[in-house]
């Protein structure tokens, strides 16, 4: 389950379908990602064709999720839970 965001903008297309001044594109793409997000209770459910999901290095510990192009939504997965999930360009 998705306990917290750190895009408003993110938040806000999970939470309505909708988010202004985000391309329609990386907005279908992107809710398709967050509903698999919160509906894992495993992260490594998380890794299906096209998401090419995997882990960052750093710390915390934080996974990606390629949405398109150069845009990945990125997490902490806690407990069975995502926290701090962002839309983000990383590369």
């Amino acid at each position: 389950m998705i306990r917290s965001f750190l895009a408003k903008s993110l938040k806000e297309l999970f939470e309505t379908g909708r988010a202004k001044g985000m391309r329609p594109d990386i907005q279908k793409r992107a809710l398709l990602r967050l509903d698999a997000l919160d509906r894992a209770s495993d992260v490594m459910q998380l890794n299906q064709p096209g998401f090419d999901f995997h882990g960052l290095h750093g710390k915390p510990k934080r996974y990606s999720m390629h949405v398109n192009g150069p845009w990945c939504i990125t997490f902490e997965w806690r407990d069975g839970d995502a926290w701090r999930v962002m839309l983000e360009q990383y590369h």
